[in-house]
């Protein structure tokens, strides 16, 4: 090839290369929390190239301890977030006009805990007691479990550690299943000492995590959404077949995040929140928002909290991935 030729060609690699990542749609996620196998789809999905095959460029962005998620969907600094979805439906009942585009997990994975040589082995014995909970939110299921029941409990807002809980300081302590559970184990209290009561085992069996849009993002970016969950569903799928790769990833990005990482813990939250997403027996699809989920949800807003809504299930879910009837 001559000289003229090799550099004609050069040029139109190089323009093709211009052309290609002018065309990327930038998006900017926010996940809900610190950097964890929580979110290991999503950190997969743009270490391994999905996102930018999906003609993507996706910032993944994460809350601080007086900045959350909505916050930066609020100010346009985050596109998609994710969220409970009890959560979001308490910010879209106070004006807040998001919609959920793909419900990831399926279903609860809040738990109370509590040491067994303390003898609460029932929801009975929770009266006079100071249970933890999360000053960060995610309260509403828990809130709701006490609320009916009718249990005469103190509630001790907490930090995401499990210090107070081991010291003695509160008698019973809000976690999740994929973290704090594990933590408190980890802590050096055996599995078998530990008193479990999952909110999924007292009729609350809530689906957690979701993503959200404004709903003027949802109509003005809806093929750059479909294709994010396209690619985020990609990631998980391959989180689930390649974990250690997953959990170095998750470990190198809370290093540089500067959040303290065990290679343990990581590996059971990845393991545990699979479990989370799992369809099996919920009669959906992968990110489908089940309707009697969502009556669930409502029902706990409205009988635990007051709250009247405006809106229903077709207008809350605007799935971005065409769900083709059963």
């Amino acid at each position: 090839m001559s000289p003229l030729r090799k550099m004609s060609v050069g040029i139109l690699v190089f323009f093709c290369f211009l052309n290609v990542h002018a065309q990327q749609q930038k998006l900017v996620f926010c996940t809900q929390w610190l950097p964890q196998a929580q979110f290991a789809g999503y950190y997969v999905a743009k270490d391994k190239g999905f996102y930018k095959q999906a003609g993507l460029d996706v910032e993944i962005i994460h809350p601080s301890a007086t900045v959350n998620a909505v916050a930066f969907l609020k100010a346009g600094k985050a596109d998609i977030i994710s969220l409970f979805l009890t959560t979001g439906i308490n910010h879209r009942q106070k004006g807040l006009d998001l919609v959920n585009i793909a419900q990831v997990s399926q279903h609860s994975a809040i738990m109370f805990v509590s040491l067994k040589k303390n003898g609460i082995n029932e929801l009975s014995k929770f009266n006079g007691k100071k249970i933890g909970i999360w000053l960060s939110g995610f309260d509403e299921v828990p809130k709701a479990l006490v609320n009916k029941n009718q249990l005469g409990i103190e509630w001790v807002p907490i930090q995401s550690t499990v210090n107070l809980f081991m010291r003695g300081g509160i008698d019973i302590m809000t976690v999740m299943y994929y973290n704090e559970y594990d933590q408190v184990y980890l802590s050096g209290v055996n599995r078998d000492e530990i008193n479990t009561f999952f909110m999924s085992d007292y009729g609350f069996d809530v689906p957690e995590d979701g993503l959200y849009v404004l709903r003027e993002t949802s109509s003005s970016k809806k093929e750059a959404l479909k294709a994010f969950v396209q690619a985020t569903l990609r990631g998980w799928e391959y989180a689930a077949l390649n974990k250690e790769y997953t959990i170095n990833l998750v470990i190198r990005l809370m290093n540089e995040a500067q959040v303290p990482a065990t290679r343990a813990h990581q590996k059971w939250m990845l393991d545990k929140i699979l479990e989370m997403q799992d369809i099996k027996g919920k009669g959906v699809r992968p990110t489908e928002l089940n309707p009697e989920d969502f009556r669930k949800a409502m029902d706990i807003m409205q009988n635990h909290y007051n709250a009247e809504f405006n809106f229903g299930y077709n207008d809350f879910f605007q799935p971005a991935l065409s769900l083709k009837p059963r």
